[in-house]
């Protein structure tokens, strides 16, 4: 037998039930991975070992017994934007950092129920506002295949700790991007579900319109394990959706004979990194060798998503962090004189520039005076986006485009421009507008030996036809075996 973290979901859960192997061996093989190779990483916010080893011996009461589920005593990450009961759920910012909360998100039960084993809480841009982890309160993650480069954001923790096998699998929450763009620089799956197929219940909100909890994994099958694990219908959750979910696992088993792939050509403009558009053609050739036909679609409005979005956007956050106030519950400024002082010193030293940033952009946009020109206006054009989203689809089943722009750039590149940070999400946004699934799969590397990734999108609630593709590109490209060299 190899090294037990290098295995995925479907080996570990033969491994286990045939008791070669124990959870409790398994998680311990991950802790101690986490002791030696996260120093250079920094995906984890908080190791939650002593919680981590007493759920993996109750997984093994329940594999002995016979009624382990698919994630029964697998070792996961979750990302710091999700309430874990007694827990910190910190949202990589000093607002939140001694917070624990009293109860837990509903995916967190749902893995529970299934009786998975969570490792930590792993880092993010705060409060999920970024493309890098630049903008977490506490320390930069470091991409694995290059660790003077970013891991992707705002899930760059999630992503980051699955490439350098600090985790099986984890759990991050996209809201423009960010889960698919650090999937996309880290060499891992992303996906971004359908908005309200998986419940936000516990999800700590940064744009409730847009955010959705999704998996990220080493292969496309054990995203679509996690996926069915943690979706479904939730009255809790106003947006969920009373669906039942489909067999994500069995729709990767299917060829691709008779799907249509649509090929935006606004995605493939000037300004994309050379060597992301070749590896996206090559992986495009593996599609129609294996029978898919490549059609021709368009996405006109796909211009004014970024600036649609960043009015959407911005507008919820600065309705949703106004329950940051030092009254109820997190950090406190100390030093005032009467209550609107402390609310100001509060928000001015618990937030974080980036963060103050879409505060103050979206109570802009918000004002008196202000409401009709700009978020009423960017509602309008997100129908247009949603509508052609729709149109396209009558010609294709997926369609297929670059995750980003480039590949990962150097920590602190793009830290004083904003607008080019924003930017890196020119490809990602458009799909949370529209509400529709996405997901990032590997399917090469530039010449510096960075991760390109492939974006496929899919009509709302078609997630088995993304999984069809998806698997059949990476089966095709052949690229599981390529991890970083870390130890």
């Amino acid at each position: 037998m190899g090294n037990m973290v290098d295995y995925n979901i479907s080996t570990l859960r033969r491994l286990l039930d045939e008791k070669e192997i124990s959870s409790e061996e398994l998680t311990k093989a991950y802790l101690d991975r986490i002791t030696v190779i996260d120093p250079e990483v920094r995906a984890y916010v908080t190791v939650t070992e002593k919680e981590a080893l007493k759920q993996a011996t109750e997984a093994d009461k329940i594999i002995k017994q016979g009624e382990s589920r698919l994630l029964t005593g697998i070792p996961l990450g979750i990302k710091d934007v999700i309430c874990t009961k007694g827990i910190p759920t910190t949202c990589s910012s000093k607002m939140l950092k001694d917070f624990r909360p009293p109860f837990n998100a509903t995916v967190m039960e749902r893995l529970n129920q299934q009786g998975a084993v969570m490792l930590g809480k792993l880092n993010m841009d705060e409060f999920a506002m970024g493309s890098s982890t630049e903008n977490s309160a506490f320390f930069v993650t470091r991409n694995p295949w290059d660790l003077e480069r970013i891991p992707g954001g705002s899930s760059g923790g999630s992503a980051a700790a699955v490439a350098a096998k600090t985790c099986v699998a984890s759990l991050g929450s996209d809201t423009g991007g960010s889960i698919r763009q650090p999937a996309s620089h880290c060499g891992v799956v992303g996906l971004k579900p359908t908005y309200g197929l998986v419940s936000r219940f516990g999800l700590v909100a940064f744009a409730s319109s847009l955010d959705q909890i999704g998996p990220l994994s080493r292969c496309v099958r054990d995203a679509a394990i996690l996926l069915e694990a943690i979706a479904g219908h939730d009255k809790r959750d106003s947006t969920s959706l009373p669906r039942p979910v489909p067999s994500l696992v069995n729709a990767c088993g299917q060829g691709l004979k008779g799907m249509k792939v649509g090929i935006p050509k606004e995605y493939f403009i000037e300004g994309v990194q050379e060597e992301v558009v070749s590896e996206i053609q090559n992986a495009l050739r593996v599609m129609e060798e294996r029978g898919a036909e490549l059609v021709d679609v368009s996405l006109p409005h796909t211009e004014y998503a970024i600036a649609t979005y960043y009015i959407i956007a911005t507008a919820e956050a600065s309705s949703n962090l106004s329950r940051y106030d030092g009254v109820k519950y997190g950090f406190r400024a100390k030093n005032y004189s009467n209550l609107m002082e402390m609310y100001k010193e509060t928000r001015a030293q618990g937030f974080g520039p980036e963060v103050k940033r879409r505060i103050m952009l979206g109570t802009y946009c918000l004002s008196a005076g202000y409401y009709d020109a700009y978020y009423k206006k960017a509602s309008q054009v997100r129908t247009l986006i949603i509508q052609d989203y729709k149109q396209a689809f009558e010609k294709c089943d997926v369609i297929a485009a670059p995750v980003a722009p480039t590949t990962a750039f150097k920590i602190g590149e793009k830290v004083d421009d904003p607008l080019q940070m924003y930017l890196s999400d020119i490809f990602t946004i458009p799909v949370n507008l529209a509400g529709i699934p996405a997901m990032s799969i590997p399917c090469g590397f530039d010449q510096k030996g960075l991760p390109v990734g492939l974006q496929l999108m899919a009509a709302h609630l078609h997630e088995d036809v993304l999984f069809r593709a998806a698997y059949n590109v990476e089966k095709g490209l052949g690229l599981e075996a390529k991890w970083p060299k870390l130890v």
